[in-house]
């Protein structure tokens, strides 16, 4: 790992609809956390004024509550500083947010990776808790909700397919194809419950930020061919190690520097990227000038705003995209704080 990030603290992201289990979990994650002591927080986020899962989570835990909103919308703006203050007032190894269920994942993703300017944090995961029951009801009648939980889907990098006890055979099977139409790539494991394996919320686990499925999977999974997740049991020829990891979906790549860089070799960095990382943003130092900058990057159109961060912020860039060459990047970058002066 690279040492500019080395020290980031991993977030976890529990993602699915209203009921599906999330806060189910949430706790069994919190007691994995524990039986290894490691120091864990988290955010829960409630629509309501107040916050009735959080009453459920056991055990003295650091816990900020976000109320009367929704993450990715209304109090978006204010997660940063729920992460912020959560971090320094208690120092957590890892952060849990648990979003509401009405929560569009890739809002809260991209929330995050703001967060990421001011803090060093790294989005490792997000799982999302499937209603297995719920999902296959909604898919029958369409609508609004329908369309968050497809959207929940899709941008997991995990996904929990829960409350197989209440499906019949013939109806988790079609719940299964559901979920892998939606998302062709990520593991998926059939629960009661959500009893999984929990070594994806290990600390020395690779970050993924693989959000979405890929095209290719996908047509895989149009086209009638099985595609298996992690715990697959099923006799295939192929190598499900080599597979999962050939296969990219969105990603992010978060970058602390550890000094000042130079302000044209970083623009040519930026105006070199491939069209496959469509956003990126920051905040960085200049050998050449006096001040800070913000950058933001969408559209291959770069734009830099002077500022004067209050307190300690880090400099730091973040780059979204898919299919992008993650490690090609990070090695760039690496030089570019090699050769500050070039």
């Amino acid at each position: 790992m690279p040492a500019s990030i080395e020290h980031s603290i991993p977030v976890h992201l529990l993602s699915g609809f209203l009921g599906s289990g999330k806060t189910t979990l949430l706790n069994q994650v919190v007691d994995y956390y524990k039986a290894q002591d490691v120091k864990v927080a988290i955010i829960m986020n409630e629509l309501g004024d107040v916050n009735l899962d959080g009453q459920f989570v056991e055990g003295d835990v650091p816990m900020a509550e976000m109320l009367s909103g929704c993450i990715c919308c209304t109090i978006r703006g204010d997660l940063s500083i729920e992460l912020k203050e959560l971090i320094d007032e208690h120092q957590p190894q890892v952060v849990l947010i648990e979003s509401t269920g009405a929560a569009n994942p890739m809002e809260i993703i991209d929330a995050v990776t703001e967060a990421a300017l001011f803090m060093r944090i790294d989005l490792r995961t997000i799982a999302t808790v499937v209603d297995g029951p719920e999902l296959l009801e909604r898919s029958r009648r369409g609508g609004k909700t329908f369309k968050l939980m497809q959207d929940q889907i899709r941008c997991a990098t995990d996904l929990i397919v829960n409350k197989a006890d209440k499906l019949a055979p013939e109806e988790l099977v079609g719940v299964q194809q559901l979920v892998r139409e939606l998302n062709a790539f990520a593991p998926l494991t059939v629960t009661v419950r959500c009893v999984t394996d929990l070594s994806i919320f290990d600390l020395a686990a690779a970050p993924k930020a693989k959000l979405e499925p890929s095209a290719e999977r996908l047509d895989d999974a149009a086209s009638g061919k099985h595609v298996c997740g992690a715990n697959c049991n099923h006799d295939h020829d192929h190598d499900h190690g080599d597979h999962y990891s050939s296969h990219s979906h969105v990603m992010t790549l978060t970058h602390y520097f550890a000094g000042p860089i130079n302000s044209h070799a970083f623009e040519e960095l930026i105006q070199r990227l491939p069209r496959e990382v469509y956003r990126a943003k920051g905040i960085v130092t200049f050998t050449d000038t006096n001040s800070r900058f913000l950058f933001q990057y969408a559209y291959r159109e770069v734009e830099f705003i002077r500022i004067t961060p209050q307190g300690d912020v880090s400099d730091v860039a973040v780059f979204i995209g898919e299919h992008f060459g993650k490690e090609a990047l990070q090695h760039e970058l690496e030089e570019l704080e090699q050769n500050r002066l070039g």
